[in-house]
This record gives structure tokens, sequence and C-alpha cells, in this order.
């Protein structure tokens, strides 16, 4: 009987071990719950987390209504750095779009984001004038160019102003001080079109660009969530 007891004991002690060693293995992984991020951009966009590369918006910028939505869930660690490249569609770097047609214009842009906690929906991040911004492509120099019958790449008041991107720009450790707050827009400004609609957006996720929605193409934009 004795020797019966002391088994017991053992085995009860030793699944008492491993159940300690279970829990915090479940608790570990309970603070990870990951962060859903969902992103709505006239027309296109790279993402970057922590300065890798997680997300490219699915439709190609060569696309002239390319007017959609992309979600996707991180599991990265708070706080993160978001960084995206947005790009409004033009045909060359005049930033018109239906060259040489009854319709040749200047197309505009804009962009909205929200992240939520993918355990509990709850969004804890959103676009908003807080983010900084900037425009490394601005076109055409002059909205004259719109009017032209043969606009001309480069030339005139179709010429482009071009800023080089800067080196690790995606970087948690990026200084983007001196980059311009991000402009915050209303719907009826970005009269967002095909898959804006099928996301139900936060009241704290603004549409946001910077302050030319129409002859700034492509930004730079940067923001941290959770710090």
């Amino acid at each position: 009987m004795r020797k019966l007891l002391v088994m017991a004991f053992l085995l009860s002690t030793g699944c008492a071990a491993t159940q300690d060693q279970n829990p915090a293995v479940s608790a570990d992984k309970d603070q990870s719950s990951g962060v859903t991020a969902e992103i709505w951009v006239d027309n296109w966009f790279e993402m970057y987390v922590n300065g890798e590369k997680v997300l490219e918006d699915s439709v190609p910028i060569t696309t002239e209504r390319s007017f959609n939505a992309e979600t996707i869930t991180l599991e990265n660690q708070l706080p993160m750095t978001v960084a995206f490249m947005a790009k409004d569609f033009k045909e060359n770097d005049t930033g018109l779009e239906y060259i040489g047609t009854n319709r040749q214009q200047m197309g505009d842009g804009g962009m909205i984001a929200q992240f939520r906690d993918a355990k509990t929906g709850k969004v804890i991040a959103a676009t908003d004038k807080t983010m900084r911004c900037m425009v490394i492509h601005r076109a055409p120099v002059d909205r004259s160019c719109a009017k032209e019958k043969n606009p001309v790449v480069g030339e005139g008041a179709c010429a482009s102003v071009k800023t080089e991107i800067p080196a690790n720009w995606t970087a948690t450790d990026f200084d983007d001080s001196s980059w311009p707050a991000a402009v915050e827009h209303s719907v009826q400004e970005v009269s967002p079109k095909d898959g804006y609609d099928e996301i139900q957006w936060d009241p704290s996720a603004k549409l946001v660009w910077s302050d030319d929605l129409v002859q700034d193409n492509t930004l730079l934009c940067r923001m941290t969530i959770g710090k």
C-alpha cells in the first residue's frame, strides 16, 4: 500500500509540473493576438511594418480604375511602425489620365486605414492628421496642363517635381519629424469609390493625403501603432 501511495504522489507531482509549463506557453500566445489592418487607397499602395514589406495592393497601379480595399492580419507585437507608399493613377509623369480623349484630366488621390485588435475587433489606431506624409511626385506643376491638346512630359505646365526616396524610410528608427503632417479630407472631397463601402470605418479613421489631392501623386506616409 505504501509503494502505491508513493507512486501516486510521484505521478501527481509530475503532472503538476507539466501543467505549470503549459499555462506559461498559452499566456505568451495570448499576449500576441495580432493586428488586423483594413486599407483603402485611391489608387494603389504598398505597406511596410517595422521596415518589412507586408502587403501590396492586389490591383496594379497601371489599372485606371483600381478602386478596392485590402485586409491583412499581422502578428507583430506592439508598438509597430507602419509605412505606406501611396500612389494616385497617372498615365505618365504629366500627372494626367485619359490623355488625348475628351476626358483628359488630373486624377485625385486619398487613403484611409484602420487597425483592429485581431482578437477583440477593437480599433486601436487609424489614419489621421497625426501621421507624417512626404510628397515624392507632384505633377503637373501647373493645372493648365490638363487643357493642353498634346501634353508633353517634362515640358512647360506639364513638368513634374520629384523628390528622392529617403534611405530606410520604412524603418522604425527613421526620423520623419521634418515631414509635413497628413491632411484630413472629407468624404465629399475624396469621393471614395469601390471597396470603400465594404468596410465599416470607425469614426476615428480619416481620409488623408497631402494638402493637394490633385497634383500630389505619390506620397510616403508613416505612423506608429501602440506607442
